[in-house]
């Protein structure tokens, strides 16, 4: 007797696959559980199934969830997340053919990263009262992650021993597993010396952990634990551009491009897969420029 393969058992061993195979973070993963749960549904009401989809059922699908306040992202992550499932089916040979191949995603638009200028960035490094060992732990933050341009959750979940100071070298594992090696500078090295030396043994008051960063409770800060503390310190710096979790990411990266450093060792430094996503700091580059001539060209 043939067991019967149900969709929520497809769509439970698709996405097992793709966390093995492409490392997604758990709230992409999430987000196509639901959006294939959806799709499921919907195909139920049309007496099909997943395997028994054709193109026509998934263009319904798309239109049917395709509403003025649904996001242009979520439409294409929804195709996204149809594709590989029918490329997961064709390759599993639950099916010979992929209705999803000649579906159309609609076209996002290129979103320019939010950034701060150099004088601001200064400002709020300058922000935390280092006297303090809170405020020394958190300009060695800033400093970090201007200098190396970490994303804010490998900032906070970074281990010591994975900082290298003799080297100046800032080992990272990012997205997917994906390791690579950062300088750090020695403005960084300086403010992280001062930290470990003072304020991070203060922190933990005789307590161990393996996470460089440490909040009173010795614990690893938050994500959103570390923004609320540079949103304050913004507002003590008198910064007034719109605030991201990735927005000294951009700084560091557009920064490095305004001074000439070549487009693929930022790729590098930033741990991104392709350059086509490193590319957009360069329109990013290009508009200071242009503002540049205007304000200080005689024929701007």
């Amino acid at each position: 007797m043939t067991t019967r393969v149900t969709d929520e058992d497809i769509i439970a061993g698709f996405l097992d696959r793709l966390w093995l195979e492409s490392g997604l973070a758990p709230a992409t993963l999430s987000a196509y559980r639901n959006d294939l749960n959806q799709l499921s549904i919907f195909l139920a009401r049309c007496n099909a199934g997943l395997v028994a989809a054709q193109r026509t059922h998934l263009e319904a699908f798309l239109s049917s969830v395709h509403q003025p306040m649904v996001h242009a992202r979520t439409m294409a992550r929804r195709a996204s997340a149809m594709r590989r499932l029918y490329q997961f089916l064709v390759a599993a040979n639950y099916r010979e053919d992929d209705p999803s191949a000649q579906l159309e995603t609609p076209k996002l638009p290129k979103k320019l990263p939010q950034s701060l200028s150099e004088k601001e960035v200064e400002s709020l490094l300058c922000a935390p009262n280092i006297d303090e060992d809170l405020g020394l732990r958190d300009r060695a933050m800033l400093e970090l992650l201007y200098a190396t341009g970490l994303r804010v959750t490998e900032l906070v979940e970074l281990p010591v021993l994975r900082l290298n100071l003799v080297a100046g070298v800032v080992r990272v594992v990012g997205k997917g597993d994906k390791e690579r090696l950062v300088p750090i500078g020695d403005v960084a090295r300086d403010w992280l010396q001062q930290y470990l030396n003072r304020a991070r043994p203060a922190l933990l008051e005789g307590a161990v952990s393996n996470v460089l960063f440490v909040t009173r409770r010795g614990v690893a800060m938050t994500r959103q634990g570390f923004w609320h503390i540079i949103k304050r310190y913004a507002v003590r710096a008198g910064v007034s551009a719109a605030l991201s979790p990735h927005t000294l990411r951009h700084a560091f990266a557009t920064h490095l491009l305004n001074h000439g450093a070549d487009l693929r060792v930022v790729q590098l430094l930033l741990g991104h897969v392709a350059i086509s996503t490193t590319q957009i700091y360069t329109h990013v580059a290009k508009e200071r420029l242009k503002a540049l001539h205007t304000m200080h060209h005689p024929r701007g």
